[in-house]
């Protein structure tokens, strides 16, 4: 897949943009003020794989905070605002590592121009943009609830601060709809070079969360757009940095892990190749190494469905075939099959 070019932006030692990596985003759903609770979710976050962590500021004891929750975590905090100039400043000051805020609801040019004044003495990137339900009322009044209105009201936010000289910017254009997102985020891909934070808001609890934003993040990763984002779901934040790893290696973005193929069985399959499918996806959960599993249902399909694959196995009632790369090894008793073909696979993951 060809990249949109797009400026890079550096978020406390995190790069995003400029061809670097896709970063993977979630947010807090504790009270910020509360340090113990936030530091503490925050690096269950950093450990399950998550390279940002946005935490809301509502009051100043949230910004206060954002310095005491550093002392405990290494991962770049990002400082979520509305409303109010004065709570910008004070997490800025108090070291967040990146602001999300919308010029347009934090007060007038006097205030904007005050925050953006504290971004550029700080010398961090600011997120801006928009979501369906954040949009321009002169653009929602043109264009409806469109990706025109969304693309319009974030651009709107960018001119404002490029305006007051501030150009470490980070743009996303939400919609709970996964069509409105990947139609919103492929013209904004045209219309601007900043880094894209891209997502579907709003996206609901664990199941249909992980399908919506697989469906519209997805197809802006296969076409080059994206340069950091967030799978949003209703419940546990360690489950969006999950989802989020998922994904980026169903589109061939993250090629250092262990991928387990195994075919979803039917008639012909005589001998239990679920339970083994999911042992074996439980042994190499974790691993950072780049290797294709398979297992398969039947011999007649299998070592040819599965010929790029480092390891694999195949069987019937009676017996088992392990091969690699693509080459049948031998042929195991059914009995012996569960037990051979893990030694061949702890054999292949130490080397």
């Amino acid at each position: 897949m060809e990249k949109y070019q797009t400026k890079k932006a550096n978020i406390g030692g995190v790069f995003i943009g400029g061809g670097e990596r896709i970063k993977i985003q979630s947010m807090c759903t504790t009270k910020t003020s509360d340090v113990e609770k936030t530091a503490a979710q925050i690096n269950a976050l950093s450990n399950a794989g998550c390279d940002i962590v946005r935490v809301s500021v509502l009051d100043e004891d949230d910004a206060k905070a954002i310095k005491f929750i550093k002392q405990k975590c290494a991962v770049p905090i990002v400082a979520d605002i509305h409303f109010s100039h004065k709570l910008a400043v004070a997490a800025i000051e108090n070291g967040c590592d990146k602001v999300r805020i919308n010029p347009g609801n934090i007060g007038g040019d006097k205030e904007i121009g005050i925050v953006a004044d504290c971004i550029k003495a700080h010398k961090i990137p600011v997120r801006v943009g928009a979501n369906t339900g954040s949009l321009e009322k002169g653009a929602l009044l043109k264009y409806g609830r469109s990706a025109d209105a969304l693309v319009e009201s974030a651009l709107s936010n960018v001119g404002i601060l490029e305006k007051c000289g501030v150009y470490d910017i980070v743009v996303a254009v939400k919609a709970s709809s996964a069509k409105l997102t990947y139609d919103a985020y492929s013209l904004l891909a045209t219309r601007c070079d900043y880094p894209l934070h891209i997502g579907v808001t709003e996206a609901g609890t664990k199941q249909m969360a992980i399908v919506k934003s697989s469906a519209a993040l997805g197809a802006l990763l296969l076409n080059g757009i994206g340069d950091t984002l967030r799978v949003s779901i209703t419940g546990d934040p360690v489950e969006e940095v999950y989802a989020a790893q998922t994904l980026l290696r169903a589109v061939g973005l993250d090629k250092n892990f262990v991928d387990v193929i195994s075919c979803p069985t039917c008639g012909r399959c005589q001998w239990d190749v679920i339970t083994l499918a999911n042992k074996v996806n439980e042994r190499v959960k974790g691993v950072k190494k780049p290797l294709k599993i398979a297992v398969m249902g039947c011999v007649v399909n299998g070592p040819g469905e599965a010929k790029d694959c480092d390891l694999g196995i195949a069987g019937s009632s009676e017996y088992c075939v392990i091969f690699k790369n693509g080459e049948i090894e031998r042929r195991v008793p059914a009995k012996d099959a569960e037990r051979e073909f893990f030694d061949e696979l702890n054999g292949i993951l130490n080397d």
